[in-house]
């Protein structure tokens, strides 16, 4: 069996792939492959799978033999929208691998805007000493509120845990919410894999009831046909007044111009934005300047052991393919994730 991996690896991480499968050959790029051009020459020679960010449109004609690809990134709309389009190859993502990162930062953002921190740290800058009864009264915590989770996957399912301990109440939104449990790739003692957490379950068609209920959100909705501007202008319409809003999945499920006006207008609290419609973020774009608002370079899921888990996954994925087993994680072509 011959693996190309379109990332270089430390030692530890070609051992951890070499010891799942006796015998099998592993090839490396002498560093990451940054454009599919670099993923198409490294993989001219052909393989059985492919370990990568990248697939280039290509790919079929240039890796020969090609069986099944596994992604570095929990969302596949990059490669199904183009290279893989109608191509029978079984893709699989490494879903589960940011939970707790982006977990974290989702629970991070919601206590630096409670806290106003963001307005602590802005008010640093101006060597402003800022506290007075007005900005101390605004100042709120997050026990006993209500986190509502617009798409409950891995990620959703970490900050559910987190949230339940800092003592919320959850509330959780999937497209099919009779089936509670997570059938993905999810290290033990994280998440939520039999989604018993939820005090309530939600549909698509009822979000508009879940965000009137939350007091918090969190977005961790995958980008597909049904899920594009998934919050616009009658979403932010049902939310609380005061409600703050995380989007850590992507740009594009919320309709970005309605969620500025939203802010802007303070018919929402805040936001909390990891992800954009367009990145990098237009110089432009009105959401640089307000205050309300909480902006990261789209970073939420970095962190120095995201190898070390990418690989742990990889590892336990390639017994499964060895021995003829469904595989963890598997994209399906017609939901899109």
């Amino acid at each position: 069996m011959k693996i190309i991996s379109t990332v270089a690896l430390q030692p530890a991480h070609r051992a951890a792939i070499t010891s799942a499968v006796p015998g099998i050959e592993i090839v490396l790029a002498d560093r990451q492959c940054r454009t599919a051009e670099e993923v198409s020459e490294l993989v001219s020679g052909g393989c059985d799978v492919l370990l990568t960010f990248r697939v280039p449109n290509d790919i079929t004609n240039r890796a020969r033999g090609l069986k099944w690809i596994q992604l570095l990134s929990a969302g596949a709309d990059h490669a199904l929208g183009g290279p893989l389009k109608g191509i029978a190859i079984p893709v699989t993502t490494a879903s589960g691998i940011h939970a707790t990162p982006i977990g974290e930062y989702t629970i991070a953002s919601m206590l630096a805007y409670t806290h106003r921190i963001h307005l602590a740290i802005r008010a640093q800058i101006r060597r402003e000493w800022m506290r007075s009864g007005a900005f101390m009264a605004s100042v709120d915590e997050i026990r006993g509120q209500t986190l509502g989770i617009i798409g409950y996957g891995s990620i959703g399912r970490e900050t559910a845990r987190l949230a339940a301990a800092f003592g919320m109440t959850v509330l959780a939104l999937k497209r099919n919410p009779a089936e509670r449990a997570d059938p993905g790739w999810c290290p033990a003692g994280l998440g939520d894999p039999e989604g018993k957490l939820p005090a309530r379950f939600f549909g698509p068609s009822d979000r508009e009831a879940i965000l009137r209920d939350s007091d918090y959100v969190s977005v961790t909705l995958p980008l597909t046909d049904h899920t594009r501007k998934f919050i616009g202008e009658r979403e932010f319409a049902a939310m609380k007044p005061g409600a703050y809003l995380v989007n850590i999945g992507r740009g594009e499920v919320i309709d970005e111009r309605a969620m500025a006006t939203a802010l802007a207008a303070e018919k929402i609290g805040g936001a909390g934005l990891d992800v954009f419609e367009h990145e990098p973020l237009e110089a432009t774009s009105q959401l640089w300047d307000l205050e309300n608002v909480i902006l990261t370079p789209h970073i939420s899921g970095a962190n120095r052991g995201y190898m070390d888990k990418a690989c742990q996954l990889f590892a336990d994925n390639l017994k499964r393919f060895a021995a003829n087993r469904p595989l963890l994680n598997l994209v399906d072509p017609t939901l899109g994730y």
